[in-house]
């Protein structure tokens, strides 16, 4: 079995050349653990967290949500109703759902530990990442940094964010 975890961008320039490069780099991976089971860990959020699970459903991938916030405060972190309907989609797909647990109530801090948690189960972190600082706590680059410091492999898959 090989667990990969993704993090990364709700958003980002040139999405159909970041989706043929991120399915190239799932190539590699599981090219890698050839025959293995693979699970994608995910908070299915917009962007990165989407385009990585659906790239890995198409490989018969099971996907495992980490959620953030209960299930019905999160879908309210997006606006728009086919985003909303993509996320139930998904999330109705998972094999597991679990709810993080964050050491205080505020929101950056259920994000932060949706992150951690999905670093403590997965081989692998698939990161669309611009390269720069984290916005806020539980932020690509804080995950990446803490994957990192975890010893996970982090593959990172550059990207240029369209509304920075």
């Amino acid at each position: 079995m090989v667990r990969i975890g993704v993090t990364g961008h709700r958003s980002f320039d040139d999405v159909d050349d970041v989706e043929r490069r991120v399915d190239r780099v799932l190539d590699d991976v599981c090219g890698r653990h050839d025959g293995a089971d693979i699970e994608v860990w995910s908070s299915l959020a917009e962007g990165a967290d989407r385009l990585v699970v659906e790239l890995l459903l198409r490989r018969d991938a099971e996907l495992v949500v980490v959620l953030p916030l209960p299930a019905d405060d999160y879908r309210n972190d997006f606006t728009a109703p086919a985003s909303q309907a993509e996320f139930d989609r998904l999330l109705g797909a998972a094999q597991d759902v679990r709810l993080a647990q964050p050491v205080d109530e505020t929101r950056e801090a259920a994000y932060e530990a949706a992150g951690f948690e999905l670093l403590d189960a997965v081989d692998v972190l698939v990161a669309l990442w611009d390269g720069a600082p984290s916005r806020g706590r539980g932020g690509t680059a804080e995950i990446v940094a803490e994957a990192r410091r975890r010893q996970r492999e982090v593959v990172v898959v550059p990207v240029t964010r369209d509304n920075v």
